[in-house]
């Protein structure tokens, strides 16, 4: 197994951020300093800063409806920081962000596998919310914002859109562009009030109460697998 994915499988870190200690000198195989892409097995002794990186871990993944004003960052120095929210008893961390003065669906695991297939697809594979605005939305806006908003230099691409009430419409994006449903609404000359992520891929939000979590279903992990494996079909 490459020693990136070995790490990886053991809820050390993502296979990315091993690829990054293993360039930086922090990673040794068997007293030795390793080099990527070497070949290891269960037999072999890996340590990041001299310390054993542990036998694989059972996989976890669980669905947060997070609540305005978390932080989507492990770095716990940080106040509000989505680990101290959840104060799960394992280490995990976010697959992806959602701003802070947003809410809802996060997703989070300790498999650092599933993290880099699911971040490498993430502008192919859809992400649904539900946006409230400052003032009624008009045809011009809805028509605008499914065909394209030109936003830091660029035309998103084009996406579904659909009104829900007056001030309120709902969006389906293949893109993952940093604010973009913000930018996209300024851009138009509307003001976000709320933006609610309701779902990734094949995960809904649902009835999940605000601040809860719970463990993601066999099926939802047999229907999210199936997506994100296929763009990860060349990767080594």
């Amino acid at each position: 197994m490459r020693l990136n994915k070995y790490i990886s499988e053991r809820g050390v870190c993502s296979r990315r951020q091993a690829d990054q200690w293993i360039e930086g000198g922090r990673v040794t195989i068997n007293g030795l300093p390793a080099a990527l892409g070497t070949q290891v097995s269960d037999t072999d002794d890996v340590r990041v800063d001299g310390k054993p990186v542990g036998t694989r871990r059972t996989a976890v993944y669980l669905v947060l409806n997070k609540p305005v004003g978390v932080e989507c960052t492990t770095n716990r120095s940080i106040g509000g920081n989505i680990i101290d929210f959840l104060g799960y008893p394992e280490r995990i961390f976010p697959i992806g962000r959602l701003d802070k003065d947003s809410d809802g669906l996060i997703l989070l695991t300790n498999d650092g596998e599933i993290v880099n297939s699911i971040l490498r697809a993430e502008n192919e594979h859809e992400k649904e919310y539900i946006v409230t605005v400052d003032r009624p939305i008009t045809d011009v806006f809805l028509a605008s914002m499914s065909s394209g908003v030109r936003v830091l230099g660029r035309l998103t691409e084009p996406c579904r859109v659909h009104q829900v009430s007056k001030n309120v419409f709902r969006i389906v994006l293949t893109q993952g562009m940093n604010r973009q449903i913000r930018r996209m609404c300024s851009a138009l000359g509307y003001t976000v009030r709320r933006l609610q992520r309701v779902r990734i891929m094949n995960i809904k939000l649902g009835d999940l109460v605000l601040g809860r979590w719970r463990y993601l279903s066999s099926e939802e992990l047999a229907g999210l697998l199936p997506q994100i494996e296929e763009p990860d079909a060349t990767a080594p």
